[in-house]
Formats: C-alpha cells, structure tokens, sequence
C-alpha cells in the first residue's frame, strides 16, 4: 500500500492523471518501472480493486463516470456498502456511511495532528486542500485521481487520505473484533476497584510540584524534590531548573499510602495509523501491540517495586490471575535494546506488559527522577522521540513529499527538533 504515496515510485502522482493512451511517455516509463521493481502483478490488484470499487472496466469508462452525476451517486451507494462489508460494519445505509466518513475524519486528523505538533513551524506548508479536506466519499476520491481538473497537489492528497482511511478502516474493524472500548471500561474499573486507595474518592487527584535541576549540557536531572502548591509559589524561575506538576492517586503497599502520578490511554486511531505508517505495517494485529497503557511516577525504585506486587495482588483479589510479559527494568542502570525508529537507549524505566482479565495493558514506570528524563532530557525527551520517529521511519517525507511539498525534511527535522528543545529549556 505504501508504495502508492512513493513520488518515486511507479505510483506517483504526475502532473496529469493516468489517462487511456498507453502509449503515452508517462505509461512507457511507468511500464518499465513497474518491471524494474517487480511490481506488475502488485499494480495489476491495485487497477482491478479500482475498477470492482468503481463498476468499470476501463480508465475511459472511469472519465465518463466522472461526468455523469446519476451513475456516480449511485456509484457511491454501491461502493459504500461493499467497503461496510468487508469492514464488517453492522447497520442500516445511514449508519455504514457514517462509519466510513468516520475514516475520512481520521485520515484528516493524522495530518492535522503533524501539522499541530510535529511540524507545527510548517504548518501553512503542509495544509490540506479545501476541496480533499471536505471530501469524505471513496468514491469521490477515487475519481479525483483520475480529474484533469484538479492540481497535482489535490490528486496526491486524494491518494493519500484514501490510503489513511483504509489503514483507519482495518483499525477500527480490529478494535471492534478485539472489543478494545469494554477492555479500557473494564481496565479503568479494575483500577478503581483494587488498586488505587479505596479510602480516596474515584479521581481524586493531590497536586504536587516536582522541583528540579539540570545539567547545562544534557538537562539531564540533578536533583529533584517534591513540594506543595504554596512551597511552589515561592520559587524563584532560574534556567536549569524545572516546577513540573504532577496531580497524584495513592495505592495502599507494605503498609503505607504511596503517592503515584498515574497517566491512562487507550491510543487513539490517529495514533495509531501513524504507527503502521513508521512500521511499515497494514495489519493493525500485528504492529499496534499497545492499545491500552498506564505510565505511572513514584518518589523511589523501592516504590515501583511495591506498585508492581500491589498489582499483581489485587489481580488476584480480581478473580484474575496476572502475568508480566516482555519486563525490561532499566530504571537502575543500564540500557535496554530498543528497536523502535527514532527512540534512545538511554531512556530508564521499568516496563512490561501485564495480562489479566482478558486484557493485555501495557505498564511504564518511572520514578520522580527518570520521568523528568524522559520529559526533558536531552536525546530522550519524549517530545524529540515523536519528532524523531516521524521523519527517521520516513513517514515525513512519504506524507508530504518534497516534489510536491517542497521540504527539505532533514532541515526541518533538525529545525523542529531545536524549536522543541527551546521550548523545553526555557523556565
């Protein structure tokens, strides 16, 4: 799927659409490239799928479609209801519609979310076209790649919000086999249930302030300690040092109540398109293994230790038993093997994934020291991970191509990475 958005590939978007003259330039070189990377039979698939999806048997016949309003709305009913079935979306026409341009919402909101965050500086440069932005119909889509009357830009982004709707499509048909919204009730219920301090109402929060120092060269944490909102008041900003805030739940362990700063996530579907796309995945089952997650930050290692046999006990008072899969403790020293594009090695932390109760969630636990590592660190902060990953796996530049975007994507990764350290250093 990845080589259609590949602008020097056979599949680039050129600037005028695939018409019916085989024998065109555009054709002869598409033919011998498609030869030279053993694609024929792979571009064969794609044209047929183009052709069922749009009742035609040929790129003229697809020119008349264009054309003829009657057929293309009738087109669209059609092609709606063969995508809800192989989605295996339940419901009535309204309600498959609804799903599908669900999709739509979600492609947009992979590129709103880069030009948001990751490419922020950019953002006027990446914006999506007008007419792409308002258009959610596969169908309308499809054609415009074939529409002399739109710009090179237009049919490329076209191309691209099909493609992240698709990966979108098999998200949302995985979540709904995997039931992934009762698992997160189920999850949260579980924490609230038998894990967090039953003598503290469901989400009351303590707020407290992580106080902090800095190495010059590296932000890498000094020193840290853990005062109250009015002690915060009263420090003085300083560069080198950092007031993070952090709103704290207690566990009751070896006999004591032990504050943690707890983060819950379920990931989102752009979050988790953008994983398939750095992976290189289509099949959701196999690259997003991280679908439900808890990040939890206490004063001390001997802390974590007590929350990990807390866990497991109150699995157990759960009526569940509970197994810690894939546990990788760096949070004392050392580095852990990290394979993900873009990530540090120098990252600590204690990590695993626990299965209970039908759920499979994954734990990062940090201590008040290594958490403010990974907020602001030099080369690990999480904020220049995401940077990283984005242009390091090649999704920048796969997303928003330099014949068509005109961006220098390395200039801009070291440009946005500096603006994100910037912002990170300043008090």
């Amino acid at each position: 799927m990845f080589a259609l958005l590949d602008q020097n590939g056979p599949f680039a978007t050129k600037g005028l659409p695939p018409g019916e003259n085989i024998f065109s330039e555009n054709s002869r070189n598409r033919v011998k490239m498609l030869r030279a990377k053993e694609m024929i039979s792979r571009y064969r698939v794609l044209r047929n799928q183009v052709f069922d999806i749009l009742d035609v048997n040929s790129i003229v016949e697809i020119e008349t479609l264009i054309k003829d309003k009657a057929r293309k709305l009738e087109t669209n009913r059609r092609a709606y209801k063969l995508l809800g079935n192989m989605f295996g979306i339940a419901g009535n026409e309204r309600e498959i519609i609804s799903r599908i341009d669900g999709y739509s919402r979600t492609a947009d909101g992979v590129i709103r979310y880069l030009r948001n965050k990751v490419l922020a500086n950019y953002s006027s440069h990446i914006e999506i076209t007008n007419e792409i932005d308002a258009t959610s119909s596969p169908v309308d889509l499809l054609l415009i790649n074939y529409d002399r009357r739109y710009h090179k830009k237009a049919r490329f982004e076209a191309k691209r919000k099909l493609l992240l709707m698709q990966l979108a499509g098999s998200i949302d048909h995985r979540e709904r086999e995997t039931d992934v919204e009762a698992k997160f009730s189920d999850f949260l219920s579980f924490l609230n249930n038998y894990v967090w301090n039953s003598d503290s109402l469901i989400g009351e929060l303590t707020p407290a302030y992580l106080l902090s120092d800095h190495e010059p060269e590296n932000f890498l944490c000094k020193n840290v300690q853990v005062i109250s909102t009015a002690e915060a008041e009263k420090v003085t900003p300083d560069i080198g040092r950092k007031l993070t805030l952090v709103k704290r739940r207690n566990f009751k362990g070896d006999g004591r109540s032990i504050p943690i700063y707890v983060s819950i996530r379920k990931k989102p579907s752009e979050a988790k398109v953008l994983k398939l796309l750095r992976k290189g995945e289509e099949n959701p089952a196999v690259a997003v293994d991280d679908e439900l997650g808890l990040m939890g930050v206490v004063d001390s290692v001997m802390d974590i230790k007590t929350f990990q046999k807390h866990l497991t006990k109150s699995a157990i008072k759960a009526d569940s038993f509970m197994t810690l899969e894939e546990v990788s403790d760096t949070i004392s020293g050392g580095r852990h093997s990290n394979t993900n594009i873009g990530s540090s090695s120098k990252t600590p932390m204690f990590k695993f994934f626990a299965r209970m109760g039908g759920m499979r969630v994954e734990f990062i636990l940090h201590t008040n020291e290594s958490y403010l590592n990974y907020m602001y660190q030099k080369d690990v902060a999480h904020d220049e991970y995401e940077v990283k990953r984005i242009f390091d796996s090649g999704v920048a530049e796969l997303l928003f191509p330099y014949e068509i975007y005109h961006l220098d994507m390395k200039k801009v990764k070291d440009k946005q990475i500096g603006w994100f350290r910037s912002r990170i250093e300043e008090f």
